[in-house]
């Protein structure tokens, strides 16, 4: 197999280049070169995707079996369409990294892949759907970028695969780094909800490991990528303080009163949302094709070990957008206590 990873030098691009390279495979990677590395063994091309003269001269340099797109997060349709266009006569198949915040229910209702999306144009701009809000405004564009790949290399040589949260090693969001360090912090953890509250995220590895599976089997189709639902916020929680050294202690305070202390979704307390269809995406399509998911403890243990021996994410302004203030925190535990 030949590939070209669009991105691969973070986080989820590099699970993906090198695991690939683990295979056998012959891999490049396209990106500017600014930020992480690359593992050994993958050729880099250096270039900005929103360039035509940058995407003309990859396209000159070689084909490939199959193109993974985990770059565009940050990049309107209109260059996903770009890009698409310049590799569609070198490339057989494009796979296509998107999000399940391109479905129109996402948050509020349980979904399937053939859940409706939210609309936006293959070759929208970055301003389209900003009057919406955030989340609204980049799944319109996750779903124009969708459209982009789809309308140039056709069904049957695009997959487009729809993450929920990805965790791991390297990740630059911050959601269980933050959540590693405070349980290793001790005290009392303000814990949010339910300790049974269903939760699905994917491991870095188990998602970059599909996607090349995906890549190999020469088939299109859409995936929803998300755990099976068989583990818990609780889980998740506790197997932070265990691989931390257990010094904290769990206090799980009900959504209404994190609600009524303006606790913000999603961000204050990473991974906590009310709404009913967070954690309630069908993956059985993706399971059926060969997705495995590891226990949720082994994601949080090889993540801990690489915070633990010094490991950094690329710096991303995500990141400062999630954690509780400590005063904020004591003063809910104890109003709540009281």
């Amino acid at each position: 197999m030949r590939i070209l990873v669009m991105g691969g030098s973070w986080f989820l691009g590099r699970a993906v280049a090198e695991q690939a390279v683990k295979r056998g495979w012959s891999v490049w990677t396209f990106s500017r070169g600014r930020s992480g590395t690359l593992p050994a063994g993958a050729e880099a091309v250096h270039g900005d995707r929103t360039s035509p003269r940058d995407l003309a001269r990859l396209a000159d340099s070689g084909t490939w079996d199959a193109v993974i797109d985990t770059s565009s997060a940050d990049f309107a349709p209109r260059h996903v369409l770009t890009a698409a266009r310049a590799l569609e006569p070198v490339a057989r198949r494009y796979v296509y990294v998107s999000t399940v915040n391109a479905y129109a229910g996402w948050p509020r209702e349980p979904l399937t892949e053939s859940s409706p999306l939210l609309d936006a144009p293959a070759d929208a701009d970055e301003q389209y759907g900003s009057d919406a809000s955030p989340a609204a405004h980049y799944g319109m564009q996750k779903a124009g970028s969708e459209r982009a790949v789809r309308e140039t290399f056709g069904a049957a040589r695009t997959v487009l695969l729809r993450p929920g949260v990805i965790l791991g090693p390297g990740e630059y969001v911050g959601r269980l780094p933050w959540w590693l360090r405070r349980t290793r912090r001790g005290g009392t953890v303000l814990a949010p909800g339910r300790a049974d509250r269903t939760v699905q995220p994917v491991d870095v590895s188990d998602a970059a490991s599909f996607a090349l599976d995906r890549a190999a089997d020469r088939t299109g189709g859409t995936y929803n990528v998300v755990a099976p639902g068989r583990e818990t916020m609780g889980d998740l929680l506790t197997a932070c303080l265990d691989v931390t050294g257990g010094l904290g202690r769990l206090r799980w305070v009900p959504d209404e009163v994190l609600i009524e202390h303006g606790v913000r979704q999603w961000t204050e307390l990473p991974l906590w949302r009310t709404a009913a269809g967070v954690w309630a995406v069908d993956g059985t399509r993706a399971r059926d094709a060969g997705l495995r998911c590891r226990p949720i403890g082994e994601t949080v243990a090889a993540t801990w070990a690489w915070l633990h021996s010094g490991g950094t994410a690329v710096a991303h302004p995500r990141a400062a957008e999630h954690g509780i203030a400590p005063g904020k925190e004591a003063a809910i535990l104890a109003a709540f206590d009281n």
